[in-house]
């Protein structure tokens, strides 16, 4: 009887084995990256737009609070609110804003006397006068950084007046804008700094006119864009009415200038468009391709908006 005899197969992996392992491994490599990528690109995307929306925030409110107590009297001729989109945009040629506004508005501001109402400062009266301006510049020094154009950024300041200075030099004038001058060299001062990054903004002013035909009287709600072809580029709320470059006629629903001028302010719509850092950084590089910047400023723009009922005059 034959004893049975078994081969003996040498320790290790046959070249198959091997390149089949090998296979295997850079599939599994190749789906891991992917994955990583993706989760990576979601990450800086989220955490973009968190602090686009807390730079967004910060201002809309901001600017709520100074328009829901907004400040105005009639039976005189007297400017109580005025905004203006500029034709000197803020931003180099390559990464100019595309649409942003000066501000000025009386109100009673609760941060007044730096919040210290009652206090020694306190000098009685609760109107102060607020600006708004947007600027292209290093947020850190509050001036244009010329040596590190890096560091330039859209800083939207809020420069507040106090009551008594306010009463002494800003209230009863027909020209706001022109009384302000004296306060705007100190917008850009980095305690006025209010948020970064916001590469535009647009007010959009709701108004009620009232419109008569025959026996028949009605409201109708009107939209002014600041900005927006045919709505004009200045608004002025003054105690005799409302005072505007927008073509009335343009305007929908149609109205004539004297039914806008006699119409009530009854609220404002803030629109804004926040950047991301990586943005600002890319835009401001210049030299870029129109398709390029758009394509940028599609991919790492966020929007925001808010609507705030203004008291009634």
């Amino acid at each position: 009887m034959k004893t049975p005899q078994f081969s003996k197969r040498k320790g290790g992996f046959t070249l198959i084995e091997l390149m089949v392992a090998m296979a295997i491994t850079t599939v599994i490599v190749t789906v891991l990256v992917s994955i990583t990528g993706i989760a990576m690109d979601a990450w800086q995307r989220g955490r973009a737009e968190i602090r686009a929306s807390r730079q967004a925030k910060s201002m809309l409110d901001t600017m709520a609070k100074d328009f829901e107590s907004f400040v105005s009297r009639r039976g005189n001729n007297f400017d109580w609110l005025y905004a203006k989109v500029s034709d000197d945009l803020p931003g180099p040629t390559s990464n100019q804003s595309s649409n942003a506004a000066s501000l000025i508005l009386f109100t009673a501001a609760t941060d007044r006397y730096l919040g210290d109402i009652g206090g020694q400062k306190d000098l009685g009266g609760d109107v102060s006068c607020v600006g708004y301006g947007l600027e292209y510049q290093d947020p850190i020094s509050g001036k244009d950084n010329n040596d590190n154009h890096d560091a330039n950024t859209f800083v939207f300041y809020r420069k507040l007046v106090d009551p008594k200075d306010t009463f002494d030099k800003l209230l009863g004038h027909d020209d706001l804008e022109s009384a302000f001058q004296s306060f705007k060299t100190d917008l850009k001062k980095p305690e006025n700094f209010v948020c970064e990054n916001i590469y535009q903004f647009t007010l959009t002013f709701h108004v009620d006119v009232t419109q008569q035909t025959g026996n028949t009287t009605t409201t109708v709600p009107v939209r002014v864009t600041l900005g927006e072809t045919g709505a004009g580029k200045e608004l002025r709320m003054r105690g005799d009415g409302i005072k505007t470059d927008a073509k009335s006629g343009s305007l929908k629903p149609q109205v004539s200038d004297d039914e806008l001028k006699a119409g009530r302010l009854t609220g404002v719509e803030i629109g804004v468009t926040v950047l991301s850092d990586a943005a600002v950084i890319r835009l401001g590089a210049g030299n870029l391709d129109q398709k390029v910047r758009e394509k940028i400023l599609a991919q790492e723009s966020f929007q925001f908006s808010r609507t705030v009922e203004m008291p009634g005059m």
